[in-house]
């Protein structure tokens, strides 16, 4: 071991100092140089270049979270699968069906949501009906 450890790590330190600084410099220079003209304009919120019109707090159907959650469920199954990858010569057959039962277990998640109809977007949904 070195006699200080930690000075492996000064490159490091200096790669994020002048990140930091660059990052910084940049916000100030834009403040100091760049044109500050407010108006209505551009003071508007902008919504895909179209007039923002009616009320902000509009309801939304709960299949865009569901789909939201499901998305990170989903990502994380493949941020499992990443590791086992690379070490599936390690592990032999006992990593094949370890991994093998975690993609049945995925699979059967996704085959209820299916069956649940969380992913068919055009059937309506209870309030829609009423």
């Amino acid at each position: 071991m070195p006699e200080n450890y930690f000075i492996r790590y000064v490159p490091l330190l200096v790669h994020v100092l002048v990140a930091l600084g660059l990052a910084g410099g940049m916000v100030l220079l834009s403040t100091f140089v760049g044109q500050h003209k407010r108006n209505r304009v551009k003071l508007s919120p902008y919504e895909c270049g179209m007039e923002p019109v009616g009320d902000v707090k509009q309801r939304f159907s709960v299949k865009f979270y569901l789909v939201a959650m499901m998305f990170i469920l989903f990502d994380i199954e493949a941020v499992f699968l990443y590791p086992w990858a690379i070490l599936l010569k390690e592990l032999h057959m006992f990593g094949f069906w370890e991994m093998l039962v975690y993609i049945v277990i995925v699979l059967v998640g996704r085959f209820y949501i299916w069956k649940k109809g969380v992913l068919d977007w055009n059937k309506p949904t209870r309030n829609e009906v009423l």
